[in-house]
């Protein structure tokens, strides 16, 4: 039988010898996920023995882990501000960069009553949901291309309860007859803005299991930035704002772009590590701007 320190001993040996570079912590986060145990609670009990069914479900998953399967597929876990979403192959793997995006547009959200949110390219839906989990008069609509991307994020607005102030649409940017006539307080998006090219040198758990569409922003990477921008206005109220997350080169050029469609008090906000992260633009209170 084995007990929670040998087991955990061979699965960061199996980790350390396939490269993967957290070993220690991703064997650890696995056998907290199989056991239902603390990390407290196996330093303290060591020696105590695991079931061979617990042992063979953890060496199966870490050996997934050592072929470069991210960790949050195989446990269909990522916690992001806060919250603890579902995530699989279908959608990218939400991550704490993005975390800025959402305090910026709850920031802008303040004071606003009963506000309507736009998610554009929603994914796994962890952005859409978290505003609407902290703002509990807002509601709003995901879009996303990828009907198995939808799915997910319908599962985990179910699962966190904001499924009755969502929407899921499925939609390539703004051609769904859905939009005819919405408008909305915020728009928001962390489109696919990968170079083509640069795709190809990503790490393997990114270029190799993360969705494609969901990082492939075209030749230079800017091919959504410009295309959502340049309908945005039609799809936002005066006073509106629009907020993307962006590669951390892509700041002035993706600011520039939304000072050309008219956008007023555009901004770059910077992440935790001081990378350009955010840019966000509004939309003017003059009404004659739009006609």
């Amino acid at each position: 039988m084995e007990t929670f320190t040998g087991l955990l001993k061979k699965g960061q040996e199996i980790l350390v010898q396939a490269g993967i570079e957290e070993a220690g912590l991703d064997a650890r986060l696995l056998l907290e996920y199989i056991t239902g145990k603390s990390r407290a609670y196996y330093l303290a009990h060591g020696e105590e023995c695991v079931t061979k069914e617990t042992a063979d479900r953890y060496l199966e998953l870490v050996t997934g882990r050592s072929q470069h399967i991210p960790l949050q597929h195989l446990t269909h876990q990522a916690f992001f501000m806060g919250y603890e979403f579902y995530v699989n192959e279908d959608v990218l793997i939400p991550r704490q960069d993005t975390e800025t995006l959402v305090e910026e547009a709850l920031r802008l959200l303040k004071g606003r009553q009963k506000p309507r949110v736009l998610d554009m390219c929603t994914g796994s839906g962890c952005i859409l949901t978290s505003i609407l989990l902290e703002v509990p008069d807002a509601s709003g609509t995901g879009a996303d291309l990828s009907e198995k991307a939808l799915k997910v994020a319908a599962c985990n607005a179910r699962r966190l309860q904001t499924a009755d102030r969502a929407e899921f649409v499925k939609s390539d940017l703004f051609s769904s007859e859905y939009f005819s006539g919405s408008v909305y307080d915020v728009l928001i998006s962390n489109p696919p803005y990968i170079p083509t090219e640069e795709i190809e040198g990503l790490m393997e758990e990114v270029r190799l299991h993360d969705p494609r569409m969901a990082l492939d922003g075209k030749a230079d990477g800017l091919y959504f930035y410009r295309a959502i921008t340049k309908q945005a206005m039609d799809y936002m109220l005066p006073g509106g704002w629009l907020l993307y997350e962006i590669g951390w080169d892509q700041g002035k050029a993706v600011k520039e772009l939304l000072d050309k469609e008219g956008f007023i008090n555009t901004e770059i906000k910077k992440d935790l590590c001081g990378l350009d992260r955010v840019v966000l633009g509004q939309k003017s209170l003059q009404e004659e701007q739009n006609v």
